[in-house]
């Protein structure tokens, strides 16, 4: 395939936009190490001066942990031993998950001047946005360590757990794309996804567990956000999720993929131009 020009202005059809956005993935995806530095330098400096960095972040956790499970632990009369494990991880992986949407809204707004000055891929900023979540998340699984070493669990099926992770990071990294693009077409989107971020939280098994709906449990797999946190939080804490559980978490990757695909192909060659 011919070099692509810097500004393409011709009709975004056929498939050719479509290789190129593929091709910017791969190429990404092959420049890994750039976004993982990146990544790192953002904690570095987003935290300097910090006497804590990050781990601030780790302590209101342990503190929302602590207040929640409490709280409805006594209002729905559940056993702490099974419900704070539980909260504490999905407070954590919500925590991570709200962070990519944030993030993803301002990926390549927030690299404008790198854009602007070197010519990379643009899958290079979202691997730059899943990387410094990650980093994130990881100072928070001591909440989680805390929580179990506390009531002496110990985490089940952790080998099952490593395709469920493969998951998430490719789901995080189309869902950074697809924010960024959106998010730097029209500037509204933060404010929309926020909005659409707390609405989730309050509507997906977060502070309660999926055991307290009996009628009408089926339509709870419409909700997107379940299947996916129910296929990593499930196997933790011991229990086998149903096969429509994964079948579920399976479609809606596949489908935040082809939608990415579809935005990323579309609007990726005007991308320098409005960040």
């Amino acid at each position: 395939m011919p070099a692509e020009p810097v500004l393409d202005l011709t009709p975004e059809t056929g498939l050719r936009h479509l290789w190129r956005a593929l091709a910017d993935v791969a190429g990404g995806c092959r420049m890994w190490r750039l976004g993982c530095t990146l990544g790192w330098l953002d904690i570095k400096l987003r935290y300097r001066g910090s006497i804590l960095g990050p781990l601030w972040l780790t302590l209101s956790t342990a503190v929302m942990v602590a207040a929640i499970g409490s709280v409805y632990g006594a209002l729905f009369h559940m056993d702490l031993h099974h419900y704070l494990p539980f909260l504490s991880i999905s407070l954590v992986l919500w925590g991570y998950v709200s962070g990519i949407a944030g993030d993803g809204c301002q990926v390549f707004t927030r690299a404008a001047s790198l854009i602007q000055a070197a010519r990379l891929p643009f899958t290079v900023h979202a691997i730059r946005s899943v990387v410094r979540n990650t980093l994130i998340l990881l100072h928070n699984l001591a909440v989680i360590i805390v929580v179990f070493a506390i009531f002496r669990l110990m985490p089940a099926h952790l080998l099952a757990e490593i395709p469920v992770l493969a998951l998430w990071a490719v789901d995080s990294l189309a869902l950074s794309l697809a924010l960024g693009v959106l998010g730097t077409r029209f500037r509204d989107i933060p404010p929309i996804v926020a909005s659409v971020v707390q609405i989730a939280f309050f509507v997906t098994p977060i502070m309660w567990e999926p055991g307290l709906i009996l009628a009408g449990r089926q339509y709870m797999l419409l909700n997107p956000f379940y299947p996916l946190f129910e296929i990593l939080r499930g196997p933790v804490m011991g229990e086998v999720p149903r096969l429509s559980v994964w079948i579920a978490a399976g479609g809606y990757s596949i489908l935040l993929w082809v939608i990415t695909l579809l935005l990323f192909s579309r609007l990726r060659s005007r991308l320098a131009y409005w960040v």
